[in-house]
């Protein structure tokens, strides 16, 4: 099958579409990481939270030794064994509405684990359902996979309360992100 090739004009009328609807040349091939981390009140309370039950403790249900690296665009996924097919499937394809997310860009890895447990925490407390964390893909500065993917991966395998957890629609984050399906009060 040959590939068909525009012409001056297809180009040209292109070009005119783009600038009529008001689209600019990027100035930077750099992405924008947005706002800087908020510093909120819920925030340090979660934090004073997490520090005051001891989750520093490295040998409570998350792991900080090796896990398991995945790759930037691997696509995770994960669900207990009899969650029901329909209630995963309609996760992966994002019709679980999230309630809450959590931006774990910008920490390091230990500041990482307590913002995820404590925000899971807050989560389950609530009654929330389905929450959205978003660990990004990037490698780390002494490693050659993404460390906070990686753990993020680890680390929700391990939490009771999460049934199930899967890499997020293109536009919630992609594989830089994950929904979370948490566990209901009494279940």
């Amino acid at each position: 099958m040959t590939r068909h090739l525009p012409n001056d004009d297809d180009i040209s009328a292109f070009r005119q579409a783009l600038q009529a609807a008001g689209v600019r040349r990027i100035a930077s091939n750099q992405a924008d990481p947005g706002k800087p981390k908020r510093n909120d009140d819920a925030q340090q309370a979660r934090r004073r939270a997490a520090v005051e039950s001891n989750t520093l403790q490295t040998s409570g249900r998350t792991s900080d030794g090796r896990v398991e690296a995945v790759r930037p665009s691997e696509y995770l996924e994960f669900s207990v064994p009899d969650l029901p097919w329909r209630t995963f499937s309609q996760l992966k394809r994002g019709q679980t509405a999230w309630q809450a997310g959590l931006d774990l860009h910008g920490y390091t890895l230990e500041e990482a684990r307590i913002e995820l447990e404590s925000f899971l925490r807050d989560a389950a407390t609530q009654g929330m359902r389905c929450v959205l964390v978003v660990h990004g893909k990037a490698w780390g500065t002494t490693s050659d996979f993404p460390i906070l993917k990686s753990h993020t991966n680890a680390w929700l395998r391990e939490w009771p309360g999460v049934l199930a957890f899967c890499s997020a629609t293109d536009i919630d984050g992609g594989t830089g992100a994950v929904y979370i399906l948490l566990r209901k009060r009494g279940q």
